[in-house]
């Protein structure tokens, strides 16, 4: 079966790098949009565009809209990159009878891995080691029951279908169980259309490793090595790693292992990636997790150190071509040259207090880094128009070193993060330096919550960064000295380029409905909002009476879900947004007269954590993300 046509079913860099693979192996290529992504540059690099109907993520998990997008412009394959509608097998069955190859994993792999429960069950048939845990979609009674018999163990909660941190919440005490469980159930259905979420036992101070596998048609597994994706913030991956530093090579081989032997047993095609937790306490026991049966945001740094297109590998791959046809069965071929990373440039902020505020507007400059071993993954141009209605991913910056050493790659990494010069909003790449520039990260000590633990160093300034590139020198628009027109300075050869980057950035933008400022009636205290978001829930009205920690409202951002709750005792006297409204961030939308209510303060609902996990609908979904 050869293909002629994909059309890619997301959107933002992972799009790019689809059209990119997909051209340079003679595939024509369509990119799909919703009504307020049009201006994205996916839509410019894939050959043709179509148009999708509504807005925000919902366009991009229209199953039917997208079968029907591939049929009206002539394409007999899917791509559908990470997130969205990657891992969910009634979409892949639907494009089978519709004649269209799903470019993944079979129907049937991806019903098992998408249940997180029944795969526990498929790991354990195949001898793989797995955490305690229900092997069932939980219910609010059991996952109760099973926290106890913890015996004041931790728990974590999970989305039964996809990943990326979104339906993930640890509980530590009982009485956080049901505010985190309806949280988790609410962004699994918001992200992945299926709100069951399942529980196991957290093992604290672990490593997250995982290993990139493909297979055949004809039931052949290959590996390409492990990643380290330890560095998380609130169980978002932030930093990966390939091949996993400090890792004994007795265990390296266990878990690889492991991997090819669960792949085996179950008959795995395609791409997928299994994840594994090792013990960082010393005993180096290992358990199985999850499997992401589709393409990883981190498989660059899988591309860097084995030389190997993983894009072009698995779209031949669902073309029928075997793995000893790609040149894959040759165990050398996984063999790691020198170490790669890849850091995750988010269109955010973290306060030194933990806090994480989600930033948008429009890119008045973005000039990536280049050179030997440094690759940019990303979707930003002068002029582009932000948006929280999507994961706030904008670029992967990826360096790699065919040392043996990880400083050479670090250095290289952090040296193209400050090469990276982006304007007219703010992002996390100084949080990134000094992840890279801490003595941990340096010798490989590293686990799940390191980055919680070490929050408020890493979010302070970057003290050793430094800017890599020319600072634009700002003039004054209101002294023209009576010229007319645009004044470029015609011995500079880059005053063009920058001219034309203000005024793209200056263009107008998609309206946003924000509310202007607005003071509460006298004697009320205004409820604000920690970060810009889309209010989602609204839950008290006015003349309600509320309790200090009740909930009031939910504020959706970066496809996460955080709670407003009251910070005192009283009356709502007014409300002054609806369901649907943007709310700026600071913004007082609730405003409430202090008074005895009957009750006592609730404990604590979810405190306003604006970031509370982060933990990235990844676009829908997406692990890791």
């Amino acid at each position: 079966m050869s293909l002629t046509a994909l059309l890619i079913a997301n959107r933002g860099e992972i799009a790019i790098r689809i059209a990119r693979a997909a051209a340079d192996i003679g595939l024509r290529t369509v990119a799909v949009h919703s009504e307020d992504d049009a201006t994205s540059l996916h839509t410019r690099i894939a050959d043709d565009a179509h148009a999708l109907a509504g807005s925000g993520a919902r366009a991009y998990l229209d199953q039917e809209a997208i079968i029907g997008a591939a049929l009206a412009t002539g394409c007999d394959a899917i791509h559908p990159g990470y997130g969205f509608l990657a891992e969910r097998a009634d979409f892949a069955e639907r494009c089978a009878a519709a004649g269209v190859t799903f470019v993944g994993p079979s129907i049937e792999h991806l019903a098992l891995f998408g249940d997180k429960a029944r795969a526990r069950a498929a790991a354990t048939a195949a001898d793989v080691p797995i955490p305690r845990g229900l092997d069932n979609a939980a219910s609010l009674t059991s996952a109760a029951q099973f926290f106890e018999s913890l015996g004041g163990g931790a728990m974590i909660i999970k989305a039964v279908a996809g990943g990326g941190g979104r339906g993930t919440r640890i509980v530590t005490h009982a009485d956080e169980l049901e505010a985190a469980f309806q949280r988790c159930q609410s962004e699994a259905k918001a992200s992945f259309g299926l709100q069951d979420v399942y529980v196991e036992e957290l093992i604290p101070n672990a490593r997250h490793v995982e290993v990139q596998i493909l297979g055949d048609s004809d039931g052949n597994i290959a590996h390409l090595g492990e990643r380290e994706c330890s560095i998380q913030r609130r169980h978002q991956k932030v930093i990966e790693i390939a091949p996993a530093p400090n890792l004994a090579e007795a265990l390296r081989t266990q878990i690889i292992d492991a991997a090819v032997r669960f792949a085996t047993n179950e008959g795995y095609t395609n791409l997928g990636t299994f994840e594994f937790l090792v013990d960082n306490s010393g005993s180096e026991r290992f358990v199985f997790i999850e499997t992401n049966a589709r393409l990883q945001v981190e498989h660059t740094v899988t591309e860097a150190v084995t030389g190997v297109d993983i894009v072009q590998a698995q779209i031949r791959l669902a073309g029928g071509a075997t793995l000893a046809e790609l040149g894959l069965m040759d165990a050398g071929v996984a063999k790691p040259r020198g170490y790669a990373i890849q850091a995750r440039v988010n269109m955010e902020t973290i306060g030194e207090d933990g806090i994480v505020r989600p930033t948008s507007g429009v890119l008045s400059v973005y000039e990536a880094p280049s050179g030997p071993g440094t690759r940019t993954d990303g979707f930003g141009y002068a002029g582009y128009q932000t948006s929280t209605a999507y994961d706030s991913l904008l670029a992967k910056v990826i360096g790699h070193s065919p040392s043996a050493s990880l400083a050479d790659a670090t250095a290289k990494t952090s040296r193209a993060l400050s090469e990276f010069r982006i304007g007219g909003i703010a992002t996390n790449i100084g949080f990134l330096q000094n992840i890279l520039d801490h003595a941990d990260f340096a010798a490989g000590n590293m686990h799940t919550r390191w980055v919680d633990e070490h929050l408020a160093e890493l979010a302070a300034p970057a003290a050793n960064a430094r800017n890599r590139f020319v600072e634009p020198v700002t003039q004054s628009e209101d002294d023209e000295g009576g010229y007319a027109g645009a004044r470029v300075d015609s011995s500079d050869p880059l005053a063009l380029f920058d001219h034309d980057a203000k005024v793209k950035a200056t263009a107008a933008a998609p309206e946003v409905n924000i509310k202007n400022d607005v003071a509460g009636p006298e004697g009320s205290f205004g409820i604000s909002a920690p970060i810009q978001g889309t209010i989602t829930s609204l839950d008290v009205a006015i003349d309600d009476q509320v309790r200090t920690g009740q909930q009031i409202a939910v504020v959706e951002a970066m496809k996460m879900e955080h709670v407003i709750a009251a910070d005192r005792d009283g009356i709502v006297r007014a409300v002054t947004m609806v369901e649907g409204d943007v709310v700026r961030e600071g913004y007082p939308f609730v405003f409430i007269e202090e008074a005895e209510v009957e009750g006592g303060e609730i404990a604590a609902a979810e405190q306003v954590d604006p970031d509370y996990i982060r933990p990235d609908l990844q676009e829908a979904y997406d692990r890791h993300a």
